[in-house]
This record gives C-alpha cells, structure tokens and sequence, in this order.
C-alpha cells in the first residue's frame, strides 16, 4: 500500500497506517506523507518506507509507482488528507489504475462527489470510505439484527456526536489540527456537521438501512468569529415515516468522542455508544433489559458481529480494531479484483464511494437547510446504495 498524508503532526494518517496493517495483510512500502516535499521525505524513515518509494507529492507517487511492474507496485492508495484534497488525489490514483481507501468527508464539495462516484464506476476500482465506526463488531451486530427485523419496524432514530475540543479558538494558536477543520477552503461547507456529522448519519443509515427522505437543519457558530459550525441539529424523515434526529457538538465542556446512537422499533430498541463500545443495551417492554458484550463465541451474537471480533470476550476492542475491520472488508474485494474474480460495488460490508456521495449530499442539504432558516430539503439521493 502507498499512504498520501500522516507526516509529521498528523494525527488520522497515524490510525490509517496502523489500522492497515493490524492483520498482516497490507504492507506500507511508499508514501508522500505531506505536501510540503521535504518534510514528506524527512517522515518517511518513522514508517519504514524505503528512501527510492518517499515521494515528495501525490503526483510523483502515482506517476513511480504506476511506472513498477504488476508484482512491485502498490496495490491501493489510502488518502489521510484534508477534506480539500481529497478529489484530486483520488481521482488522479483511479486513473493511474489504483485502488484506492480514502479518509471522509469524501470529497469538498457534491460536485466533487458526483465526478469520483463516476469516476469509480468507469475505473472497476475497489473505493472504501473510512467511516470507521461501521467497523465496530456491536455496530455490525445491530446492523443484522435490524435487518433480521428483530427490532420489528424501525420508528425512531437518535445519533449525535458530541466533542468539546473546539469550545475556544485554539485554531488561531497554531493547533494544527483544528486550523484546516475551521477553514472554510479546506473543510468545505461545514464545520462540526462536515467533520463528526458525517459519522452520525452515516452510523443511522448503516445500522438502519433506511432510506431518508428530507432535512430539516439548524447549524451554529457558538465560537465568536469562527467561519464555520460547532454545533447543529438535523431533523430527518426516513422513507417508512421513521423520524430521526442527528446532533453535532464541538463546543460541549467535557466531551470527547461521545458518538452514541438509539434505534427505536415496533418491537424493541437498541442503544451503543462508542465510547463503551463492546457492549449494546436492547431493550422490550416488560421484560429485562438485555446488555450485549462483545463475544464472538457467545450464542447472542451473529456472524457479522462475531466476525468482526479478534479477541475474546473481555479484551476491549475498540477505535484502531473498527478501522481496521474497514481495512479488512475491502481487502477482501481488492484481492476479488485483483484475481480476476467479480465484488459488489454498492452493497459492501465496508463503506464505499456512494455512502460517501450521500454523505455529501447530507452536508449539503443540511448547510441549504440552515441558510434558509431551516426550511425542509430533500435528502434521498439518487445514489444512495438502498
């Protein structure tokens, strides 16, 4: 595998080229790790990567490794960029012939979007967004269980994504991180909803599988002079009448990754939250509540939950196992493509580039909604996988 981004400071590249390699089935061997060329050579020796595969842009990266032979260059190329450069680097590696493993949002903007998903479709090209939290063994659990209708018909649907790292203006003291997040030409539209927001609603339409229909959104800016949201709420109706509700906080004294999303149906409900992620409330009306540990040899659990497991029961899995299971779900497809075997683009177990279209798309409506005073949009998009 090659990596475009995570040099030094970076924070995501770091998860990226640990989470590929957790099951020994990738090797990181070339990398432009920033976009300044000399600092992407000087970070290149703390991955082991080679000084003749330390490229010094995403172009020279393509462009080398796209001049080796079939058994020497890399596979796949993962993206742990800002939101701003993500287009161009994917696009230019489909082109090149490569598979490629992107962080999200997907794109900048929906323009963007639209021009990857065809881009992907003309390419035959393995496409993985790294919405991470899908890769978590309790999510996968759920995601069955609904779709085994134990739940009976969904109602109800409460994600939020709650962090308080953003409560000052720590972007204006040289905070790296947080510089790009609340620049507008690198981030996009939006702020929080761009950044976590996206994780909200991507977790509700995974988990569920039901289609939205409509937005109705109302996106602050609580830190005075700030360009772009730290706080907002998303009402949304589904196609089956379902409601649903997303909220998105970078402002909460306290919080820090507190993703936790409550599905509400006909015959019972369900509550995860990722920072106590090996375990799942499912609740009845009469009966006791059912606590679900993570346990891939337990009776309660099914095969996409258990599959999802390393270790057993009592060994906390958590972030850097989940972004690995994002990992593991397209290799499986990689090697399919690579052997001249047949994989599904839509309907993938890992999150591909029409989830990260529709994520898009949700940020875009959600923006519209909010400018316009929280006037109701639609949200079904045309690509959306059903």
């Amino acid at each position: 595998m090659a990596l475009v981004g995570g040099g030094q400071g970076a924070f995501i590249g770091r998860v990226h080229a640990t989470a590929a390699v957790l099951d020994n089935r990738a090797e990181l061997v070339a990398g432009a790790l920033s976009s300044d060329p000399e600092r992407a050579r000087a970070s290149a020796p703390s991955y082991d990567i080679a000084p003749e595969r330390a490229y010094g842009s995403y172009q020279e990266l393509v462009d080398g490794e796209a001049a080796r032979g079939d058994d020497e260059r890399v596979d796949f190329i993962s993206i742990a960029t800002p939101n701003h450069t993500h287009f161009e680097i994917a696009h230019l590696a489909l082109q090149a012939g490569f598979n490629v493993i992107c962080d999200k949002p997907m794109t900048f903007d929906m323009e963007q979007a639209e021009s990857l998903r065809k881009a992907v479709e003309e390419s035959g090209a393995v496409f993985a967004v790294t919405h991470n939290y899908t890769g978590y063994p309790m999510v996968r659990q759920a995601r069955e269980m609904i779709a085994a209708n134990e739940l009976g018909e969904i109602q109800a649907i409460r994600s939020q994504y709650l962090q308080g790292w953003l409560r000052t203006r720590i972007e204006l003291e040289g905070q790296k991180q947080s510089a790009w997040r609340t620049d507008p030409e690198k981030s996009g539209a939006a702020g929080a909803f761009g950044d976590i927001g996206t994780h909200a609603f991507n977790l509700a339409r995974y988990m569920s599988g039901l289609m939205p229909e409509s937005v109705i959104a109302d996106l602050r800016i609580f830190a005075e002079g700030r360009e772009l949201d730290d706080y907002g709420h998303a009402v949304i109706r589904f196609g089956n009448g379902a409601m649903g509700t997303v909220t998105v906080s970078q402002i909460s004294h306290g919080r820090e990754n507190d993703l936790r999303i409550e599905i509400d149906g006909t015959e019972g409900s369900l509550s995860w939250s990722q920072e106590e992620p090996n375990k799942m409330m499912v609740r009845h009306n009469g009966r006791p509540h059912q606590l679900y540990t993570r346990d891939p040899n337990a009776a309660h659990m099914n095969e996409p939950g258990a599959a999802a497991c390393r270790l057993p029961s009592g060994h906390p899995e958590a972030f850097l196992e989940a972004f690995a299971n994002v990992y593991r779900s397209a290799y499986d497809a990689i090697v399919e493509r690579l052997t001249g075997g047949s994989f599904e683009s839509k309907d993938t177990v890992y999150p591909n580039v029409y989830d990260g279209a529709e994520g898009m798309f949700f940020i875009q409506q959600c923006v519209a909604s909010s400018a316009q005073g929280g006037e109701s949009l639609p949200l079904s998009y045309d690509g959306a996988r059903r």
